[in-house]
């Protein structure tokens, strides 16, 4: 993975052995599949038949009653109540906000630089973003102590469980131990305000706080607002800041796919009044640039692979998978197959103009089927905003080479530092 090289390794085994294998990953035999079949497969099979199966470390930092180790009814009950949030009609009544967390970091961080890194300043946005609208946590003292415990928990998910002093992983263990100790007290506070005010929804954990029986819904557990709050810091923060930091990258790489966006956000920022906030339209006038997040998406998908495990004995592909084993699959795998995208190293927005033309279960940055991400439009929300302000206010030049590792993340060369001027200047 840090050297980039897993996806010629797994190109080496389907040459080998096929689109169906069997490793050992994490001490566990392991079965990998590939190919769009096994895309669909992994989506759609029945939570009695496939479960969810992630790395000892993650499940352990994060705590097990989060979504990702969910199934059955437990899984679909929590992930209705994320979804409650996180679908568009919740949503769209926090653009603003979102708007106003971009603006803020931009004056903070961007203005007046000629150069950054990008990578980190995107994850500080990302994270700031988080606080806000998801924990109604604004800047000061609590939102930084956060911060210090997120980065120190987040290291330590993809290692090696081994917790002895001094480890990785036994520093993320204690770091998620104070950061879980932070949010039941936030759980707390916002029980009382909702039995002083009423129900509420201006932030996630208000939202699932205020799930009740009557509305035909089970309530969620502390333990479960608690590690799903967890799962949705990690994964609302990696993902978002990857691709928006590929986006710029791939932006200063191709001048024309640049200027069209351009044009588009140009065209909505002339209809704003000076320093209104972009609307709910305003997202959904902003196709091509959408199309261009798909692309890069497609190209560097921030995940790269899944595990699930055979929760019975399974005939795949004409083979058995026993009982118990862990079934892996990447992301990458049919997003770079010339036979669905052709010439896929060939960055063309357009392939995304017309959904039919991608066929299902090739194209899995959010997964797919009953299982696909329920952050899928907080992201794009959350892209769009960054990437209207970036181009209508900035030019950019790279200061890097293009090559980048993964840990586990994309993490391009020296964090993607670029010179700055602003479009004023240019």
């Amino acid at each position: 993975m840090r050297a980039n090289t897993a996806e010629k390794w797994l190109e080496e085994r389907i040459r080998k052995y096929g689109p169906i294998s069997k490793l050992s990953l994490f001490g566990k035999p392991t079965v990998f599949v590939y190919g769009q079949a096994a895309n669909k497969f992994v989506y759609t099979s029945d939570s009695s038949t496939i479960g969810h199966q992630q790395n000892q470390s993650f499940r352990m930092i994060l705590g097990d009653r989060n979504l990702f180790d969910l199934s059955a009814e437990d899984h679909k009950r929590v992930r209705g109540a994320l979804v409650s949030f996180l679908k568009p009609e919740s949503l769209k009544h926090y653009v603003g906000k979102m708007d106003g967390e971009v603006k803020q970091h931009l004056e903070m961080h961007w203005q007046g630089k000629q150069q950054v890194q990008v990578l980190p300043l995107m994850k500080t946005l990302t994270f700031n973003i988080i606080c806000s609208l998801l924990f109604g946590v604004e800047r000061g003292a609590r939102r930084e102590k956060f911060k210090a415990c997120f980065k120190e928990m987040i290291v330590g998910t993809w290692s090696a469980p081994l917790n002895l002093p001094f480890t990785r992983y036994n520093r993320s263990l204690r770091a998620s131990a104070t950061a879980q100790n932070m949010i039941k007290d936030l759980i707390r506070e916002k029980r009382v305000e909702l039995e002083q005010k009423g129900a509420s929804h201006q932030d996630l954990i208000t939202c699932l706080l205020s799930i009740r029986k009557e509305d035909n819904e089970e309530a969620l557990t502390e333990i479960e607002i608690v590690h799903n709050v967890m799962l949705v810091m990690i994964a609302g923060h990696d993902t978002s800041s990857v691709l928006m930091t590929f986006i710029m990258r791939l932006l200063a790489n191709e001048p024309a796919v640049y200027a069209a966006v351009l044009q588009e956000q140009e065209e909505i920022a002339k209809t704003k009044p000076s320093g209104e906030f972009l609307t709910w339209e305003d997202l959904t006038k902003m196709k091509y640039t959408w199309r261009v997040a798909m692309e890069t998406l497609r190209m560097v998908p921030p995940g790269f692979g899944g595990f699930r495990k055979a929760l019975k004995d399974i005939e795949y592909g004409g083979y058995l998978i026993p009982k118990g084993w862990q079934i892996f699959w990447a992301m990458p795998m049919t997003h770079m197959d010339s036979n669905i995208f052709p010439e896929p190293s060939k960055f063309d927005p357009s392939r995304f103009e017309n959904k039919a033309s991608v066929p299902p279960y090739s194209f899995v940055p959010f997964g797919g089927g009953p299982r696909i991400c329920p952050g899928y439009e907080f992201t794009r929300i959350e892209t769009l905003v960054t990437i209207h302000y970036l181009v209508t206010q900035f030019t950019w030049k790279l200061c890097a080479d293009n090559s980048f590792s993964r840990d586990p993340m994309p993490v391009p060369t020296q964090g993607l530092p670029v010179k700055l001027v602003p479009r004023k200047l240019c």
